[in-house]
């Protein structure tokens, strides 16, 4: 029998109550991805069956996203790295990067995120933030929430994706 999903774990050591279920997000959609990725070819990650996004594009944007917003809820702005990243994503088809390149980067991206959550004091979580060039207003606690969302969209987007292609 396989083990329940991340939150039915019980709590993941070191992170905060208030914070359980970002970090169970970052964590069921680093194992969806893992075990919905193991054995495609570079054919089947760069794949856009219908004209959706590649499975390729979705790991990578995970990723990026993920920084980009955990980034805004510290406070922060983008930095120049994170802005070519971003501008990179626009043409990954070109460059094709390697599934185990895409899936470590993503593997990383997760464990940082929970250390940095695992940091972050209660007080701060409604702390007032802004996000990007338009300084949108969220807090401390939006940003995050809406990372560990994002990431659930695009893994639940990534693993149709795989199943679309793999059926072809």
């Amino acid at each position: 029998m396989s083990q329940p999903e991340a939150w039915l774990r019980g709590p993941l050591p070191g992170i905060p109550t208030l914070l359980q279920p970002a970090a169970h997000a970052f964590v069921l959609a680093r194992e969806d991805v893992e075990a919905a990725v193991e054995g495609l070819t570079p054919d089947q990650l760069w794949r856009r069956p219908g004209g959706v996004a590649s499975i390729g594009f979705h790991l990578a944007h995970l990723t990026g996203s993920t920084d980009r917003l955990l980034t805004y809820a510290r406070g922060e702005a983008l930095n120049d790295a994170q802005k070519a990243a971003l501008a990179a994503e626009r043409d990954l088809e070109a460059r094709k990067p390697a599934l185990a390149s895409l899936v470590h980067a993503w593997h990383q991206r997760v464990a940082a995120a929970l250390d940095e959550l695992a940091n972050l004091p209660d007080a701060r979580l409604t702390e007032p933030r802004e996000v990007g060039r338009a300084k949108l207003p969220t807090t401390v606690i939006g940003a995050i929430f809406h990372a560990a969302e994002h990431a659930a969209r695009h893994t639940g987007q990534l693993v149709t994706t795989v199943k679309v292609v793999r059926a072809q």
